[in-house]
């Protein structure tokens, strides 16, 4: 099966982020396997494999970015990574680090890892997933580690991923030693999920509840009614919160989008964030979509909302007031 993908930050007003899914299906050692080519791996030494916007600021943005990829095949041979070294490749990703860069960062330095992100394709199967993820999230890991000690000069940092990016966000959380924890200024699992299993691997995930809370994780998925959800991304998520007003209740909050009036309140119940009043019909996730769930429009609807919130928290984490 082939998806495309339109680039955030490309392609004119096309919605962004048509971004995949994701998720994170626990490895089993002795689930099927299909014979894989993985590319080469990259090389956080090497600048060629980041994408770094330096504004000489006091907090940096880590950004892992969705899933851009597609199955492709290279001499005959099909592949399911993204490669990092090929141009093609690094373009698709490359245009997602570029638009969220440019909705999100504001003053903030940004950091963006090129990584052997799984295709699209991989998630059809449990037993595919469970295969090529660890790849994936070794690379995060990898490249997350290259920053702390090369690139981060000890600032305070956000983390932030979409989708695929989300997972390796959680995975970052769960393996956050103590000491870098105290720098995080907080962590945006931006359409994917927090679980009990999530929970119970470390301390370092706290919900947020407030706009401003440090050292939080701000989680959230869109959909129009609960009915609309993609099990694959909410189901058994344990945290939430309205990424307009920044509250864990129920009560709405509206703003303009494009052309409609949109309002969001969060379902408590069900943890999901519900958008009344989107008029277009574009935002359907390949694959797994669900009319009336709002997944590729993760960011875009709320980007004004996450760019002030990330600059707020960092200026609290930069000024943290007198108690």
């Amino acid at each position: 099966m082939k998806f495309h993908l339109p680039l955030l930050g490309v392609h004119g007003s096309t919605p962004l982020l048509w971004g995949l899914l994701l998720m994170l299906v626990a490895c089993r050692q002795n689930a099927p396997t299909d014979t894989v080519a993985v590319p080469t791996t990259p090389d956080y030494a090497d600048s060629s494999q980041w994408y770094v916007v330096d504004r000489s600021a006091a907090v940096d943005i880590f950004y892992i970015v969705s899933t851009e990829t597609s199955d492709y095949s290279l001499e005959g041979v099909a592949q399911h990574f993204s490669d990092t070294y090929n141009d093609s490749l690094r373009a698709l990703l490359k245009g997602e680090m570029v638009g969220v860069d440019r909705l999100l960062s504001g003053d903030l330095n940004f950091y963006s890892p090129y990584y052997r992100q799984c295709t699209m394709e991989t998630f059809t199967a449990d037993s595919l997933v469970a295969q090529r993820i660890p790849v994936a999230m070794e690379d995060v890991r990898r490249a997350f580690d290259y920053y702390l000690q090369h690139l981060n000069d000890g600032r305070p940092f956000i983390l932030a991923g979409f989708s695929q990016g989300a997972v390796g966000v959680v995975e970052l959380l769960k393996n956050l030693s103590d000491k870098a924890a105290q720098r995080m200024v907080a962590a945006y699992v931006i359409g994917w999920k927090v679980t009990d299993d999530d929970l119970a691997a470390t301390t370092h995930i706290r919900a947020a509840h407030d706009s401003a809370d440090l050292g939080v994780t701000i989680c959230f998925n869109s959909v129009r009614t609960p009915d609309c959800a993609i099990q694959l991304l909410s189901e058994g998520n344990r945290m939430a919160i309205n990424p307009v007003n920044w509250r864990t209740d129920s009560k709405p909050a509206t703003w303009i989008f494009r052309n409609d009036t949109l309002t969001a309140a969060l379902d408590t119940a069900s943890r999901l964030n519900c958008v009344d009043g989107y008029s277009r019909n574009d935002y359907m996730l390949p694959l797994i979509g669900v009319e009336g769930n709002y997944h590729c429009l993760e960011i875009l609807f709320y980007a004004p909302f996450l760019q002030r919130n990330m600059a707020l928290r960092a200026s609290e984490m930069a000024n943290p007031k007198q108690q």
